[in-house]
């Protein structure tokens, strides 16, 4: 007698994927770079505070942002390194603690030291510069690639969101609270950025995930910082259209950028005679720039290299606005345009960046990206001034304008940059 085999359930399907704005992992990274990006904002304009109520006057200020540029600027080419030795959650974690750890050192100093404000200050941009690029290369553990340009906006959202809103709030704080109480919230921010994030899933080139923290090609013995970080250096290289893009970038924030910043309240205040021009223009970049991450959520442009450098370029029209006399409504519009078109770049950009760049190399390619366009950035303004002086104001902003208009252009030519690939959409996976 033959016994019939019981039929094998079928296996039902797999659930569908949580969306990335409500999946757990992201929500807890999207926490932790929103209290970076926070805390980051916040430290100047609590400063500005202390020059106002005469604990801190305009030198020392001066000096402690200083010293704050100087800690970032070396500790992004360290953490970007650091960050693809170790595993990206713990350089999150110390960075984090350290940049938290001056907060109660520049209370400490206020008023007292300005030799310990300043020592704290290169803490507080120590710690803020290794964590962007780990935070970069956490975002693209944490989340799968079809969500990386959806989470990239839902990121810039939320730093720009803060931007925004963050003055009126550390205002109405400032009512009931002292300068001291608070650079430690700031504090409080530094340690939610360090503690809350989550652990993501190292990435090797054959995509397969390991364990956090574990090096993707077993315990080889690891190359020196130098080598490893000239290793990231070439990895930059094989991207011809991450150099060009960097390169209008940089062209962007060290003239377009410091340029407007230098100009507007002049222009505002010698043409317009009010301030309000300048409060609006620089309230409707960050609602532009707003806008322009909402737009990114949802549009996936069939040349998003193209795509990303024309809003790039758009900023062009900030200094243009400038330099032509026009009814200040248009200057706050260009201004709203400028915005618009930063994060039309950088959330292509930056989701880019985490799909081409080799996993394990990618925290030290973005360290370079924030390195150079940072790190130019002060060059660009220390140098506006003394040109406006010699050539004039109109020169120097069509001079700006141009470089706005023309170096992103530029860059569009680089074959690679149409679709900031190597290879054409359609040829790829």
């Amino acid at each position: 007698m033959t016994v019939t085999p019981a039929p094998t359930p079928a296996k039902s399907p797999p659930p569908p994927p949580r969306p990335v704005l409500r999946d757990p992992a992201f929500l807890r990274l999207w926490t932790g770079t929103t209290a970076s990006g926070l805390a980051t904002w916040a430290l100047p304009f609590v400063l500005g505070l202390a020059v106002l109520h005469r604990q801190l006057d305009a030198a020392g200020l001066g000096l402690v942002l200083a010293a704050r540029t100087a800690g970032f600027l070396v500790a992004v080419a360290v953490g970007g390194v650091l960050a693809d030795r170790h595993s990206r959650r713990a350089v999150v974690l110390w960075s984090g603690l350290v940049a938290a750890a001056s907060a109660p050192l520049l209370a400490g100093g206020l008023d007292r030291s300005l030799a310990l404000m300043t020592a704290a200050a290169v803490l507080a941009g120590a710690g803020q510069g290794a964590c962007r690029p780990a935070f970069q290369a956490l975002t693209a553990e944490t989340v799968g690639p079809a969500d990386r340009q959806r989470a990239n906006a839902a990121l810039t959202l939320a730093v720009r969101s803060a931007t925004l809103t963050g003055p009126a709030l550390t205002a109405l704080l400032a009512a009931f609270l002292d300068v001291r109480t608070l650079l430690f919230g700031i504090g409080a921010l530094w340690l939610v950025a360090a503690l809350v994030p989550g652990r993501g899933a190292r990435l090797p080139k054959d995509g397969t995930a390991t364990e956090d923290g574990a090096p993707a090609d077993g315990p080889a013995a690891r190359p020196g910082f130098r080598a490893e970080f000239l290793e990231g250096i070439r990895e930059a290289r094989r991207h011809p259209w991450f150099l060009a893009g960097l390169g209008a970038l940089v062209a962007v924030i060290a003239l377009g950028y410091s340029a407007t910043g230098v100009i507007l309240p002049l222009v505002s205040r010698d043409r317009y005679g009010s301030e309000w021009v300048l409060a609006a223009a620089l309230t409707a970049y960050t609602v532009g720039a707003l806008g322009g991450a909402l737009v990114m959520s949802r549009w996936r442009p069939r040349s998003q290299g193209l795509a990303a450098l024309a809003g790039l370029a758009a900023y062009g029209f900030a200094p243009l606005s400038l330099m032509l006399p026009v009814h200040p409504v248009v200057v706050v519009a260009a201004y709203a345009v400028a915005g618009t078109g930063i994060e039309l770049f950088n959330v292509p950009w930056f989701t880019a960046t985490q799909r081409e760049v080799a996993p394990e190399k990618l925290a030290r390619v973005s360290s370079l990206d924030f390195l150079v366009s940072y790190g130019l950035a002060p060059v660009g303004l220390a140098l506006i001034a003394p040109a406006v002086g010699r050539f004039g104001i109109t020169p120097v902003l069509a001079v700006c304008a141009a470089a706005c208009f023309l170096v992103p252009a530029a860059a569009a030519l680089v074959p690679t940059a149409r679709h900031f690939a190597r290879t054409a959409p359609t040829a790829r996976e």
